[in-house]
Protein backbone atom coordinates (compact mmCIF):
# COMPACT_ATOMS: atom_id res chain seq x y z
CA UNK A 1 0.00 0.00 0.00
CA UNK A 2 1.31 3.74 -1.13
CA UNK A 3 0.98 5.89 2.29
CA UNK A 4 -0.09 9.40 1.67
CA UNK A 5 2.91 11.46 3.38
CA UNK A 6 4.47 14.79 3.63
CA UNK A 7 7.88 15.47 3.79
CA UNK A 8 10.33 18.69 5.39
CA UNK A 9 13.64 19.80 5.62
CA UNK A 10 16.68 18.32 5.20
CA UNK A 11 19.75 16.08 7.14
CA UNK A 12 18.94 12.15 8.65
CA UNK A 13 15.22 10.93 7.73
CA UNK A 14 12.77 10.92 10.85
CA UNK A 15 9.65 9.29 10.11
CA UNK A 16 6.85 10.28 12.42
CA UNK A 17 3.68 7.99 12.57
CA UNK A 18 0.74 9.00 14.27
CA UNK A 19 -2.20 7.51 16.70
CA UNK A 20 -5.64 6.03 16.21
CA UNK A 21 -8.40 8.65 14.46
CA UNK A 22 -5.08 10.90 13.86
CA UNK A 23 -3.05 12.22 10.76
CA UNK A 24 0.11 13.54 10.09
CA UNK A 25 -1.51 17.13 10.38
CA UNK A 26 -1.25 16.18 14.74
CA UNK A 27 2.13 16.43 14.09
CA UNK A 28 3.18 19.20 11.76
CA UNK A 29 4.07 21.39 14.74
CA UNK A 30 6.96 18.48 16.11
CA UNK A 31 7.46 17.94 11.92
CA UNK A 32 8.15 21.69 11.31
CA UNK A 33 10.47 22.27 14.37
CA UNK A 34 12.26 18.67 13.47
CA UNK A 35 12.71 19.66 10.21
CA UNK A 36 15.65 22.45 11.11
CA UNK A 37 17.60 19.47 11.59
CA UNK A 38 16.54 15.96 9.89
CA UNK A 39 14.71 15.38 6.70
CA UNK A 40 10.84 14.39 8.71
CA UNK A 41 8.65 12.41 6.94
CA UNK A 42 5.14 12.74 8.01
CA UNK A 43 3.08 9.32 6.99
CA UNK A 44 -0.78 8.98 7.19
CA UNK A 45 -1.41 5.14 8.28
CA UNK A 46 -3.74 2.89 6.24
CA UNK A 47 -7.38 4.09 6.99
CA UNK A 48 -6.22 7.19 8.29
CA UNK A 49 -6.18 10.83 7.19
CA UNK A 50 -5.14 10.72 2.92
CA UNK A 51 -4.17 7.33 2.72
CA UNK A 52 -5.95 4.29 0.89
CA UNK A 53 -8.64 2.49 2.83
CA UNK A 54 -7.81 -1.57 3.08
CA UNK A 55 -10.13 -3.95 4.93
CA UNK A 56 -7.26 -5.44 6.13
CA UNK A 57 -5.31 -3.59 9.26
CA UNK A 58 -3.06 -4.95 11.66
CA UNK A 59 0.91 -3.86 12.77
CA UNK A 60 2.66 -6.09 10.93
CA UNK A 61 0.05 -5.20 7.99
CA UNK A 62 1.44 -1.40 8.64
CA UNK A 63 5.14 -1.71 9.36
CA UNK A 64 5.33 -3.34 6.06
CA UNK A 65 2.92 -0.34 4.72
CA UNK A 66 6.44 2.10 6.06
CA UNK A 67 8.47 -0.35 4.93
CA UNK A 68 7.48 -0.35 1.22
CA UNK A 69 7.76 3.68 1.94
CA UNK A 70 11.27 3.88 3.07
CA UNK A 71 12.08 1.44 0.25
CA UNK A 72 10.46 3.54 -2.19
CA UNK A 73 12.27 6.48 -1.05
CA UNK A 74 15.07 4.88 -0.98
CA UNK A 75 16.24 6.13 2.41
CA UNK A 76 18.71 4.08 5.06
CA UNK A 77 19.59 4.42 8.95
CA UNK A 78 16.18 5.94 9.54
CA UNK A 79 15.01 6.86 12.81
CA UNK A 80 11.22 6.50 13.46
CA UNK A 81 8.44 8.53 16.46
CA UNK A 82 4.87 6.81 16.82
CA UNK A 83 2.14 7.68 19.01
CA UNK A 84 0.14 5.72 20.89
CA UNK A 85 -1.00 3.33 17.71
CA UNK A 86 1.68 4.54 15.59
CA UNK A 87 3.98 4.08 18.19
CA UNK A 88 2.69 0.40 18.27
CA UNK A 89 3.51 0.48 14.52
CA UNK A 90 7.23 1.85 14.67
CA UNK A 91 7.69 -0.92 17.65
CA UNK A 92 6.35 -3.56 15.00
CA UNK A 93 8.79 -2.14 12.25
CA UNK A 94 11.54 -2.12 14.18
CA UNK A 95 11.21 -5.79 15.26
CA UNK A 96 10.40 -6.75 12.02
CA UNK A 97 12.78 -4.68 10.03
CA UNK A 98 15.86 -3.50 12.24
CA UNK A 99 18.00 -3.39 9.56
CA UNK A 100 15.81 -0.12 8.81
CA UNK A 101 15.50 1.75 11.61
CA UNK A 102 18.64 3.50 13.42
CA UNK A 103 17.29 4.50 16.42
CA UNK A 104 13.54 4.32 18.00
CA UNK A 105 10.90 6.93 19.65
CA UNK A 106 8.00 5.39 21.32
CA UNK A 107 5.43 7.94 22.34
CA UNK A 108 3.17 7.21 25.82
CA UNK A 109 2.18 3.26 24.54
CA UNK A 110 3.34 -0.41 25.60
CA UNK A 111 4.40 -3.39 23.62
CA UNK A 112 1.40 -5.15 25.67
CA UNK A 113 -2.45 -5.93 24.90
CA UNK A 114 -4.59 -2.93 25.56
CA UNK A 115 -8.66 -3.03 26.51
CA UNK A 116 -10.97 -1.91 23.74
CA UNK A 117 -11.38 1.81 25.28
CA UNK A 118 -12.17 3.61 22.02
CA UNK A 119 -15.00 1.03 21.20
CA UNK A 120 -17.71 3.65 22.68
CA UNK A 121 -15.71 6.73 20.66
CA UNK A 122 -16.21 4.43 17.39
CA UNK A 123 -19.27 3.44 18.54
CA UNK A 124 -20.37 7.03 18.58
CA UNK A 125 -18.90 8.23 15.48
CA UNK A 126 -20.41 5.59 13.37
CA UNK A 127 -23.81 6.36 14.48
CA UNK A 128 -23.60 9.68 13.14
CA UNK A 129 -24.71 10.02 9.11
CA UNK A 130 -22.45 12.83 8.46
CA UNK A 131 -24.87 13.96 5.58
CA UNK A 132 -27.70 14.74 7.41
CA UNK A 133 -25.33 17.83 9.09
CA UNK A 134 -24.85 21.01 8.01
CA UNK A 135 -21.99 22.31 10.41
CA UNK A 136 -18.87 21.17 12.50
CA UNK A 137 -20.98 22.36 15.02
CA UNK A 138 -23.60 20.21 14.57
CA UNK A 139 -21.13 17.41 14.43
CA UNK A 140 -19.78 18.01 17.84
CA UNK A 141 -22.90 18.04 19.35
CA UNK A 142 -24.18 14.94 18.47
CA UNK A 143 -21.07 13.30 19.21
CA UNK A 144 -21.23 14.85 22.53
CA UNK A 145 -23.02 11.90 24.28
CA UNK A 146 -20.72 9.38 23.40
CA UNK A 147 -17.29 11.88 23.88
CA UNK A 148 -18.08 13.64 26.42
CA UNK A 149 -14.79 15.39 26.46
CA UNK A 150 -14.57 18.78 23.78
CA UNK A 151 -10.92 18.16 23.50
CA UNK A 152 -11.66 14.70 21.91
CA UNK A 153 -14.75 15.61 20.18
CA UNK A 154 -12.63 18.70 18.41
CA UNK A 155 -9.96 15.72 17.49
CA UNK A 156 -12.10 13.57 16.16
CA UNK A 157 -13.92 16.59 14.28
CA UNK A 158 -10.94 16.97 11.77
CA UNK A 159 -11.71 13.71 10.30
CA UNK A 160 -14.89 15.05 9.14
CA UNK A 161 -14.45 16.73 5.55
CA UNK A 162 -16.46 17.66 3.10
CA UNK A 163 -15.63 18.01 -0.69
CA UNK A 164 -16.63 21.44 -2.24
CA UNK A 165 -20.46 22.31 -1.27
CA UNK A 166 -20.89 18.59 -0.77
CA UNK A 167 -22.25 16.32 2.33
CA UNK A 168 -19.67 16.04 5.22
CA UNK A 169 -18.26 12.22 5.14
CA UNK A 170 -16.13 10.94 7.82
CA UNK A 171 -12.51 10.82 5.69
CA UNK A 172 -10.86 7.95 7.85
CA UNK A 173 -11.69 4.22 6.85
CA UNK A 174 -14.06 4.08 10.02
CA UNK A 175 -15.64 0.58 9.38
CA UNK A 176 -12.59 -0.89 8.43
CA UNK A 177 -11.04 0.58 11.70
CA UNK A 178 -13.90 -0.67 13.16
CA UNK A 179 -13.82 -4.17 11.84
CA UNK A 180 -10.26 -4.73 12.93
CA UNK A 181 -10.27 -3.10 16.14
CA UNK A 182 -9.57 -6.10 18.13
CA UNK A 183 -6.27 -6.63 16.55
CA UNK A 184 -5.42 -3.03 17.13
CA UNK A 185 -5.67 -3.92 20.69
CA UNK A 186 -3.19 -6.65 20.68
CA UNK A 187 0.06 -7.04 22.22
CA UNK A 188 3.28 -6.86 19.39
CA UNK A 189 5.67 -10.10 19.44
CA UNK A 190 8.48 -10.90 17.99
CA UNK A 191 10.83 -14.08 18.31
CA UNK A 192 13.99 -11.36 18.34
CA UNK A 193 14.71 -8.39 19.87
CA UNK A 194 15.53 -4.83 18.93
CA UNK A 195 19.10 -4.18 20.27
CA UNK A 196 19.63 -0.32 19.06
CA UNK A 197 18.67 2.44 21.29
CA UNK A 198 15.20 2.85 22.36
CA UNK A 199 13.21 5.86 24.14
CA UNK A 200 10.19 5.72 25.44
CA UNK A 201 8.40 8.99 26.11
CA UNK A 202 5.42 9.08 29.01
CA UNK A 203 3.07 11.60 29.95
CA UNK A 204 3.20 12.08 33.90
CA UNK A 205 -0.64 11.69 33.84
CA UNK A 206 -1.14 9.05 31.44
CA UNK A 207 -2.19 5.46 32.02
CA UNK A 208 -0.92 4.08 28.48
CA UNK A 209 2.65 3.70 29.84
CA UNK A 210 3.85 3.00 33.01
CA UNK A 211 7.10 3.03 34.59
CA UNK A 212 6.29 -0.59 35.65
CA UNK A 213 5.59 -1.45 32.21
CA UNK A 214 9.96 -0.72 30.85
CA UNK A 215 10.80 -4.25 32.71
CA UNK A 216 8.24 -6.29 29.83
CA UNK A 217 9.32 -3.51 27.52
CA UNK A 218 12.94 -4.57 27.51
CA UNK A 219 12.42 -7.76 26.87
CA UNK A 220 11.94 -6.71 23.04
CA UNK A 221 13.84 -3.43 23.52
CA UNK A 222 16.76 -3.84 25.90
CA UNK A 223 18.44 -0.60 25.15
CA UNK A 224 15.13 1.20 26.16
CA UNK A 225 15.37 3.85 28.21
CA UNK A 226 11.76 6.16 29.70
CA UNK A 227 11.81 9.74 29.92
CA UNK A 228 8.32 11.45 31.85
CA UNK A 229 6.84 14.27 30.50
CA UNK A 230 5.71 16.81 33.49
CA UNK A 231 1.91 18.57 32.98
CA UNK A 232 0.85 15.72 30.35
CA UNK A 233 -1.80 13.27 29.64
CA UNK A 234 -1.40 10.60 26.52
CA UNK A 235 -1.48 14.03 24.25
CA UNK A 236 1.98 14.23 24.96
CA UNK A 237 2.78 16.36 21.75
CA UNK A 238 0.28 18.62 22.26
CA UNK A 239 0.19 18.95 26.10
CA UNK A 240 3.67 19.71 26.55
CA UNK A 241 5.35 20.64 23.05
CA UNK A 242 8.49 22.06 24.16
CA UNK A 243 9.71 19.59 26.72
CA UNK A 244 8.08 16.24 24.29
CA UNK A 245 10.46 18.22 21.76
CA UNK A 246 13.49 18.67 24.08
CA UNK A 247 13.31 14.64 25.12
CA UNK A 248 13.22 13.92 21.29
CA UNK A 249 15.85 16.28 20.39
CA UNK A 250 18.25 15.54 23.15
CA UNK A 251 18.07 11.27 22.36
CA UNK A 252 18.40 12.03 18.23
CA UNK A 253 21.27 14.17 18.90
CA UNK A 254 22.95 11.39 20.90
CA UNK A 255 25.85 9.45 19.03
Amino acid sequence: MELHFEAYGQGKPLIILHGLLGSMDNFRSVSLTLSAHFKVFGLDLRNHGRSPHSPDMDYSLMAQDVQSFIERQSIREICVLGHSMGGKVAMQLALLYPESVSKLIVADIAPHSYPPRHRKILEGMVSLDLGHFQSRKEIEAALAPAVPNLATRQFLLKNAVRDGSGPFHWRIGLQEIIRNYPRLTQAITSGRSFDKQALFIRGQSSDYLLEDDMVSIRTLFPRARLTTIPGAGHLVHTENLAAFLNAIQDFLQEP
